[in-house]
């Protein structure tokens, strides 16, 4: 695939023409924050922002979506969205979170829901410009990405390198000029200062160890001893770019003759997601829960997709969290503290 530059007001030409033709959804500050939502000028995009309040996943797995309609004893319809849609400015620990979430809509029964808007999409990635307050890609090795995107944006200075990763790419980037050695050089002092700079809570162990780590852990104290002050909201759930938890619940409208299937976020850590006929409920202690969610992140979910540890260091949980438990990485230290490399 082809590496080209262009500058910042070719790059606001390339986005004020997307726009006309695209339903562009771009990253927008919120005040001092910023989030995701539909790009009426080019002027509006931020691409400098640190990390965005929502993971990329809900244009793909919505909070809530209706799969299918249905009459009481006769047919049903499966609802899909036909929309296509340009997503600008994905970091790229929240493409790795795509991509690992692509894979995992596509094993077993694939997801036909999830998969329709994820092949309707075209997506195009920025690396990094300004590292948020609790990143830690470099620890889980994501502050780069080298798959998935359809476009890669490089900042580099007056310019911006566009890498195209598919053939969508291709022809969002036809006619512009090939970038020069200089310009991939550039690109390359940026991806080398990310790798290792965007880490404001370090890892002590290579991340792939974590598996092996939790093998051993799972009696550890730290667990009871953390979810002591663990409120079980679920907001470390709801903002994490890879957490893919859901409910599906039928209704039944008041005609008592049509209804609809609609599934919903859930998450690990709320009181009740585990509850099953009989009121069984498999982790009702918050201990348990908030251990399930590490878990998962470093164990459960690696064994499914090849190792690749579901975690991307996005910190948003961090931020999220208010009593200040969800950091992943200062659970990982004190184990391997407690525990050692072994």
């Amino acid at each position: 695939m082809s590496v080209k530059k262009l500058t910042k007001d070719d790059f606001a030409k390339f986005v004020e023409a997307l726009i006309a033709k695209e339903n562009v959804i771009g990253v927008q500050a919120k005040g001092d924050r910023f989030d995701y939502a539909p790009l009426e000028a080019a002027a509006d995009l931020r691409l400098d922002y640190d990390v965005t309040l929502q993971p990329p996943k809900k244009f793909f797995l919505p909070p809530r979506e209706t799969l299918m309609t249905f009459e009481i004893g006769g047919a049903y319809t499966s609802e899909h969205d036909d929309e296509t849609f340009v997503l600008l400015g994905v970091h790229p620990y929240d493409m790795i979170a795509i991509n690992q979430m692509d894979e995992l809509f596509q094993q077993d029964n694939y997801d036909t829901h999830y998969m329709k808007r994820r092949n309707n999409a075209t997506i195009i990635a920025c690396d990094v410009m300004t590292p948020s307050a609790n990143v830690f890609a470099s620890s889980m090795k994501t502050a780069v990405v080298k798959s998935g995107y359809d476009v890669l944006l490089t900042d580099i200075g007056d310019d911006y390198v566009a890498e195209a990763g598919t053939e969508k790419g291709e022809a969002l980037l036809a006619g512009v000029a090939e970038a020069d050695a200089a310009a991939l050089e550039s690109r390359q002092a940026v991806w080398a200062k990310n790798e290792k700079s965007l880490n404001k809570h370090e890892l002590e162990c290579d991340a792939h160890y974590l598996p092996k780590l939790l093998d051993r852990a799972y009696d550890h104290a730290v667990w009871e001893e953390i979810a002591k002050t663990c409120f079980s909201c679920g907001s470390c759930n709801q903002v994490c770019p890879t957490c893919y938890c859901f409910n599906v619940q039928d209704d039944v409208n008041w005609d008592l003759k049509t209804g609809q299937r609609d599934r919903a976020w859930d998450g690990c850590l709320l009181d009740g997601f585990t509850k099953v006929a009989g009121d069984h409920e498999f982790r009702n202690q918050r201990a348990d829960r908030f251990r399930h969610r590490l878990y998962r992140k470093a164990k459960y979910v690696p064994a499914k997709i090849g190792g690749q540890i579901a975690c991307v260091g996005c910190g948003r949980c961090v931020g999220a969290c208010l009593p200040d438990i969800a950091n992943p990485i200062s659970v990982y230290n004190r184990l391997i503290d407690d525990l050692g490399i072994g």
